[in-house]
């Protein structure tokens, strides 16, 4: 066991991370923020009625745990698939995987806290017609 190794508290968010439309990310476990990592964690926010653009994260393979709120989240080569979470739930998006995330309600936000597998966030924005 290394001696060396310590806990970090994160008590600030930062918004100047790779964002995607009609979403917010806040990045908290990255090495910008000064924690020695291999992971990047935050939290993803999509406000009322909106949906984000359609978009991957490249090699990172993203686990999220659903703090409120309900999401529609679409894959697929145009969209076809689609999954509910609600607040409790966990999800997993595989590496590469296009996908979209809407927000079906029109008075609550939905917020997860979101761990991906390399500490540098990956975002790759899509064209809106990239489902056809």
């Amino acid at each position: 066991m290394s001696t060396q190794a310590t806990i970090s508290v994160i008590s600030k968010f930062d918004a100047a991370t790779a964002q995607t439309p009609g979403s917010e990310r806040l990045a908290a476990v990255t090495p910008e923020l000064g924690v020695d990592t291999t992971l990047w964690g935050g939290l993803f926010k999509v406000e009322p009625g909106v949906r984000t653009g359609i978009h991957h994260h490249g090699e990172q393979q993203t686990i999220a745990y659903v703090l409120e709120g309900i999401c529609e989240i679409r894959w697929g080569e145009r969209g076809e698939f689609v999954a509910t979470a609600r607040a409790g739930d966990f999800i997993h998006v595989p590496a590469w995987l296009h996908h979209m995330e809407i927000n079906p309600s029109e008075t609550t936000a939905f917020r997860w806290v979101v761990v991906r597998s390399t500490p540098m966030p990956i975002v790759v924005n899509l064209p809106d017609h990239a489902w056809g």
